[in-house]
C-alpha cells in the first residue's frame, strides 16, 4: 500500500491521486460511455472501501477464479484469476480488498495485470504494487489511465504474446485500445465489455457507448 491518499470516484471505482474537490469530475465518468451519477460526483478513500466491503470469490472452472466484492461497488466490477503455468494473470480489476490478495497469493500470485478497458482499471496500481507486476494497458488508452505509475506498462499493436499461449489482442471497439485475452488451454476468450455475447449464444455484439 501507498502512503499517499487514494480516492476512488465512487460510480466508477477508478483510483486517482491527491484531495478532490466536490466540483472536481472524474473524466472516465464525464465520457459519454460512462455517466456522473445524478447526485453528483463522488469521490470515497480506498481505505473506507477497503472497511466496508468484503471479498466474494467463486471458481468459474478449473484455472479460472471469479473474484469479486460484496456488496457491490462502481459499476459493479468483476475480475478474473487465470492459473496459467508459466505464471497467473488477474482479467480485469476491481479495488484490491485483503481477502483478494490472501486468495491470489495462495494460488501463485500474479505474473501481470492485464484489463479490457478503462471502465475495469480500479485499483490497478495498488494490484501490481502488491504482486509487483506490471499492468498490461495498449497505448491507445493511455490517456485513460488516471494514476500514472511505472507499474503500467503500454504496449502498442494488434496483439501482444505473453505465455503459455495466452495471447492479449487489442479490438478497439468499446475503447480504441479495448483488448481481449486469448486463453487457448481452456479454449476461451475474455473479453470483458469488448465483445457481449447475446442471450443464446448464437450472436455477438461490439459496443460503443
Amino acid at each position: 500500500m501507498t502512503d499517499m491518499t487514494i480516492y476512488l470516484c465512487a460510480t466508477c471505482a477508478v483510483e486517482t491521486e491527491g484531495a478532490h474537490s466536490p466540483d472536481q469530475v472524474c473524466p472516465i465518468c464525464a465520457d459519454e460511455r460512462q455517466y456522473v451519477h445524478e447526485e453528483g460526483q463522488k469521490w470515497v478513500t480506498y481505505e473506507d472501501v477497503r472497511a466496508r466491503h468484503r471479498a466474494d470469490i467463486r471458481e468459474e472452472e478449473p484455472r479460472l477464479t471469479g473474484i469479486g466484492m460484496t456488496p457491490s461497488f462502481g459499476i459493479g466490477q468483476r475480475a478474473l484469476l487465470l492459473e496459467s503455468p508459466g505464471g497467473n494473470v488477474l482479467w480485469d480489476c476491481l479495488p484490491l480488498l485483503p481477502e483478494h490478495e490472501e486468495h491470489v497469493r495462495s494460488r501463485g500470485g500474479l505474473a501481470a495485470i492485464a484489463i479490457s478497458h478503462p471502465h475495469y482499471f480500479t485499483t490497478m496500481v495498488e494490484w501490481a504494487h502488491a504482486f509487483g507486476c506490471p499492468v498490461l494497458v495498449p497505448e491507445a488508452d493511455r490517456e485513460w489511465v488516471m494514476r500514472p505509475d511505472d507499474a503500467v506498462e503500454l504496449w502498442s499493436g494488434d496483439a501482444r504474446e505473453l505465455w503459455d499461449g495466452l495471447t492479449l489482442l487489442r479490438l478497439g471497439g468499446h475503447f480504441a485500445g479495448g483488448q481481449v485475452l486469448h486463453w487457448p488451454d481452456g479454449d476461451a476468450l475474455l473479453s470483458g465489455d469488448i465483445v457481449q455475447v447475446l442471450p443464446g449464444g448464437c450472436w455477438v455484439s461490439f459496443m460503443y457507448a
